[in-house]
């Protein structure tokens, strides 16, 4: 049989269509976790557009959080990726897991770990110097009062000096000077797992004994804006926070000293158990902070998994990113397009030059929800 070009070129354009086809089946369906907080969702929406552009994936996005996405990757090996998952309060159930080989560590997510624990703004830091540690802050109730409670609405002081006033004028009992303004240590919302361990350390120190109430937010954004308000106010603020995130690259805060060293043992088998009963001060180590994936994702799909094993960035890409998103209040998925079309030289590190090619492509079209054609 004689070989012509033209034969060539046909039999070249059905290997290429064959190829292509080969990608997308390779990988197909994927579900990722877009947890609740705006780093995770960048994140996700990062791995939605290069898993589905760049390796040809079906990608599904579902809701998520820390411990109940755990959960269900770990029962029911859905869903099939948790792109930033922060594994302090379930580490030693991920490692059983792990060990067992239902789940499985790619990169981590954050090159240098978040840093969690109680903050001070650095304004209040500076007023007052003395302040270094949680118990230092603890005997100030008065500096981080809610100054929206009717019940501790006039400070010691105030109340004194009108009792003074109308020393001659009051009979006993006849009225009562206002009770001393409780300091209120914030919380995280109900679904985080820094809930658990903020409202036991606030039990190891005696917070309440001190004149503290501990005050849980309704969801991330109402934490975010109760820290927004104090520096709007220019009080006191007191509870837990982390980085990176864009609020603390525009609020100057100080994260406080526990006054203890990290004690591993009292942290697993306590501080992040929820209702432990006899808590002790322990420190808030920095945080790993992986990339996490079913068995079933890290055997089928070779090529997204080995993405996912080299996609790591650092806090100061993550702040500039997120501050972006406040600045141009955008959304997750226009942010993961603003990165992708800036910062290819951090993204390009991550996918193979043919992965590379089909995102930049993808790119200059628009974004799509499925895979380019080759």
């Amino acid at each position: 049989m004689k070989i012509t070009s033209a034969t060539l070129y046909l039999a070249s354009g059905l290997l290429a269509a064959f190829a292509t086809a080969a990608h997308a089946e390779n990988c197909g369906k994927v579900s990722i976790a877009k947890m609740n907080w705006k780093s995770a969702s960048l994140l996700a929406e990062i791995d939605r557009f290069i898993l589905t552009n760049g390796y040809g994936c079906e990608v599904t996005l579902v809701d998520g959080d820390t411990i109940p996405t755990f959960e269900s990757m770990n029962r029911n090996g859905t869903p099939d990726v948790a792109p930033e998952m922060w594994i302090g309060s379930i580490r030693e159930d991920l490692d059983a897991a792990i060990d067992e080989g239902r789940l499985h560590f790619a990169a981590k997510a954050l090159a240098d770990g978040g840093v969690e624990g109680w903050w001070i703004p650095a304004y209040l830091a500076n007023a007052h110097p003395e302040i270094k540690t949680i118990e230092d802050a603890l005997s100030h109730p008065e500096l981080f009062a809610n100054p929206d409670d009717e019940t501790g609405s006039a400070a010691p002081e105030t109340a004194d000096s009108a009792v003074a006033d109308n020393e001659s004028a009051t009979m006993p009992g006849d009225a009562k000077p206002a009770m001393p303004a409780k300091g209120v240590v914030h919380n995280c919302p109900e679904t985080w797992s820094c809930r658990i361990t903020t409202a036991n350390l606030f039990r190891a120190y005696g917070a309440e004994a001190k004149g503290f109430v501990l005050e849980q937010a309704e969801s991330g954004d109402a934490l975010r804006n109760s820290v927004i308000k104090a520096f709007d106010e220019h009080r006191g603020w007191l509870g837990y926070y982390w980085a990176p995130t864009a609020l603390l690259g525009k609020h100057d805060m100080v994260r406080l000293s526990f006054g203890v060293p990290y004690d591993r043992t009292q942290w697993n088998t306590c501080t992040v158990v929820e209702n432990c009963p006899d808590p002790k001060p322990n420190a808030w180590p920095n945080s790993l902070v992986f990339t996490v994936v079913t068995d079933s994702f890290k055997t089928n799909e070779g090529q997204g998994y080995a993405y996912l094993e080299r996609r790591s960035w650092h806090n100061r890409t993550v702040n500039a990113m997120l501050a972006w998103m406040d600045e141009n209040n955008a959304t997750a998925e226009e942010a993961a397009i603003h990165f992708l079309k800036e910062d290819d030289t951090v993204w390009m590190e991550w996918v193979s030059l043919d992965a590379a090619s089909r995102i930049e492509s993808a790119l200059k079209e628009g974004a799509k929800d499925e895979a380019p054609a080759e």
